[in-house]
């Protein structure tokens, strides 16, 4: 299987001879040598010689979309689904997401949402080279077959390719039905088996395209120099020595600051490196990260938004003689993709063509139409391979394509603006810092009997064109994702625990300079830990195991329950552990799929602790490809064991400390535990499983913590507390 480098060329349509495929087509008519063109939601290209591409509406970036998905529509083309070529689809409405309504690549929903729009297209395009056989062999099709991408008539010993029957469809104008049957889960060949990354070997061997890998002829390089200050701008500057530099070309002023343009992009770091320029740093001199913890730790003692009232909450814990209290806090976490944002871009008179690792197509397109005053139908977003994101390119203010458009406004060649890791780190977009206040009273028999919380953080939403869907009474419904035991807003779960009095409450701490962001598993990074680590404290004062405390909440909720059984048991959770060893449990509900984990520690003394073992158990419906699943769990506790060990973002006099992987690390390969994954069966449709494994890890591992040493840690992250992951 291979992904078409058309993709990175303008599309203007398919290629002399060949045929659209989708949802409520019209079939084509032939055309001597003009391209043929299609209608709406056209998601397959069949060529003469047999070509199969499928146009993927969804972004690639290490989730497996592009394996999944093409496994969907080989599935019911019964095509040969390693042969399909794969090119990333137009910004245009035909392909944006049927649940977010937009060209967008986010939330865990890609795989639930292309499950029937891309199995129905191929089903489609089955049954019209099935109509196609029996036309051309004269027969009434109830004896023909399909497999291989091609049509078998066995009694007569016949058999043709797709491409050998689409001459056929054209000129019979053979149309696709607009009811088809999709295949009994029994009969798949592809769905359900473990299927390599469509585009791994591409990535293994050089071979694979990323943003910064574009090359176009003439391009020029920009390099930024940016304030250092949030909301800082500037007040002049000079460019004389960056100037003399050999290639560099010029500089200019863009929104992000002054631009310098070279042959290449060292130059282009050099000659921005050589400005003299004098920052106005404008009001947000004084913030602090410190500023910020002691404001929110203000704020969570005085009354907030009701986000949830299920009984009374704050009557039960005044007059209960058994609570607990319990403050949490949660830092900035920086996005720190592997690959640093770029974009490329061509500006012309009348037009503009990107290139941008994006998952937001849709939305880059408006801002830049608004930025350039163009119709939005005249900018190209061409969509290459994403080395990483975790929700960072998935910018609503699209700021790393803005800055590559600005810098080749005027210019008669395409511009590349590629950041730093110092520039993405330090001026990038975070996970808010949050803080939670946690009150809890615990009834005669050891059981929770009432919770109230009051989340404190940035609105991600607010001011924003999401506003309307995901700012509920004035809440951001992101800030308490994960604590809320009913459906709130937009989001169709809540905790799967059942607390009898239940109060959440929140306050959106807007901040102006510092620019909250999506982060992998979005509210759940920080819902997630204080909720589970809190509902662990509660166990512990009322004596009871936290598993058991876990299956007790959970009897309401079936799938999640069955999860915690199905995890007692593969994680062998009774079994005493040795002197120095801590075990800690943690559940999760994100973006539908219940998921929760068991995490194993040892201690090695001087605060030092590995992560040595976590048992992930998750019910994401059907299993398209229990491979990538694998793979998608063991990525996200990757990250979020990363995140609670030693993500950190410290801001000082409005400027970031830290800057480079020295002081915000990756995980080491050394450092990663033994995982386990066990995926529960299931003929419910499928759901997201890219974010969820983040969700329980963090309280997991605390929890463990807790077991193993009799301490809370409840700031984070734990290297803050004296411990470091080994």
């Amino acid at each position: 299987m291979s992904i078409s480098r058309r993709g990175f060329i303008k599309m203007s349509g398919a290629v002399a001879g060949s045929m659209f495929l989708g949802l409520s087509i019209v079939a084509p008519v032939r055309a001597n040598s003009a391209p043929q063109t299609a209608q709406i939601n056209t998601f397959l290209r069949i060529d003469p010689d047999n070509t199969i591409t499928l146009l993927m509406s969804y972004s690639e970036f290490g989730n497996g979309a592009y394996t999944s998905l093409t496994m969907m529509v080989a599935e019911e083309l019964d095509a040969v689904w390693d042969t399909i070529e794969l090119e990333p689809a137009p910004t245009s409405p035909e392909y944006y997401s049927p649940i977010f309504g937009e060209y967008l690549t986010a939330g865990s929903v890609t795989t639930g949402g292309a499950w029937l729009q891309l199995r129905t297209a191929g089903a489609q395009a089955r049954a019209m080279f099935l109509a196609a056989a029996a036309q051309r062999w004269q027969m009434d099709g109830k004896q023909l077959e399909t497999r291989d991408s091609q049509v078998l008539w066995p009694a007569a010993g016949k058999q043709a390719t797709y491409g050998q029957l689409l001459s056929t469809i054209i000129d019979e104008n053979i149309q696709p039905p607009e009811q088809v049957s999709l295949k009994d889960p029994a009969k798949f060949n592809i769905l359900g088996k473990p299927r390599l990354r469509q585009e791994g070997l591409s990535k293994v061997n050089g071979s694979a395209v990323f943003g910064i890998d574009i090359k176009l002829p003439g391009m020029l390089y920009g390099s930024v120099a940016r304030c250092p200050v949030y909301g800082g701008k500037v007040a002049t500057y000079d460019d004389s020595d960056a100037l003399v530099i050999k290639g560099v070309v010029k500089s200019k002023r863009i929104s992000a600051g002054v631009v310098v343009l070279a042959k290449d992009y060292w130059t282009a770091r050099k000659g921005r490196d050589a400005l003299k320029i004098q920052w106005d740093e404008g009001p947000n001199t004084a913030l602090s990260s410190e500023q910020f913890y002691r404001e929110y730790r203000a704020l969570a003692d005085e009354p907030g938004m009701l986000a949830e009232d299920i009984g009374d909450a704050k009557t039960v814990i005044a007059s209960s003689d058994n609570t607990l209290e319990a403050v949490y806090e949660m830092p900035y976490l920086a996005h720190a993709t592997m690959e640093p944002m770029n974009a490329t871009a061509l500006v012309k008179v009348d037009s503009c063509e990107v290139w941008s690792g994006t998952q937001y197509q849709s939305n880059d397109q408006e801002i830049v139409a608004k930025l350039l005053g163009l119709p939005q139908e005249k900018v190209i977003i061409n969509r290459p391979l994403m080395g990483g994101t975790f929700g960072r390119r998935a910018s609503k203010t699209a700021d790393f394509t803005v800055d590559a458009v600005e810098a080749a406004q005027g210019e008669i060649v395409p511009v590349q603006v590629i950041w730093s890791r110092e520039e993405d780190i330090r001026g990038g977009h975070y996970r808010p810092l949050f803080v939670h206040k946690l009150r809890g009273a615990i009834d005669e028999n050891g059981m929770p009997l009432a919770w109230h919380q009051t989340a404190v953080g940035q609105s991600i939403m607010q001011h924003t064109k999401h506003d309307p869907a995901y700012m509920v009474n004035g809440m951001d419904i992101y800030s308490v994702d994960g604590c809320l035991q009913e459906p709130f807003g937009v989001f169709p779960y809540g905790t799967n625990y059942t607390i009898p009095n239940h109060r959440i409450e929140t306050h959106n701490a807007l901040k102006v300079g510092v620019r909250p962001h999506e982060w992998r598993a979005v509210a759940h990074t920080h819902t997630g830990i204080a909720y589970e680590c809190f509902l662990d404290e509660l166990a512990h004062a009322g004596g009871k195991d936290p598993l058991a405390l876990r299956l007790a909440l959970s009897k309401d909720y079936p799938r999640m329950h069955k999860l915690l059984r199905v995890l007692e048991e593969k994680s062998a959770w009774s079994t005493p552990l040795s002197e120095g060893r801590g075990r800690g449990v943690a559940a999760r509900v994100y973006s539908v799929t219940p998921t929760a984990q068991v995490a194993e520690i040892t201690l090695h003394g001087d605060g030092k602790f590995s992560v040595d073992r976590v048992i992930c158990v998750v019910d994401c419906g059907f299993a398209v490809n229990p491979l990538n699943i694998e793979a998608q769990v063991q990525g996200g506790i990757a990250l979020g064991l990363n995140a609670v060990a030693n993500g950190n973002i410290d801001l000082e006099a409005g400027r970031v400390v830290q800057s480079n992987f020295h002081d915000v690390p990756p995980l080491r390969i050394g450092q990663m535990p033994t995982i386990e994954v066990h995926i529960i069966p299931s003929d419910e449709p499928p759901t997201g499983v890219g974010e969820q494994a983040t969700t329980p890890i963090a309280p997991a591992v605390a929890n463990a913590i807790f077991n193993a040493t009799g301490r809370r840690i409840r700031s984070f992250p734990l290297s803050k507390n004296g411990f470091t992951l080994v």
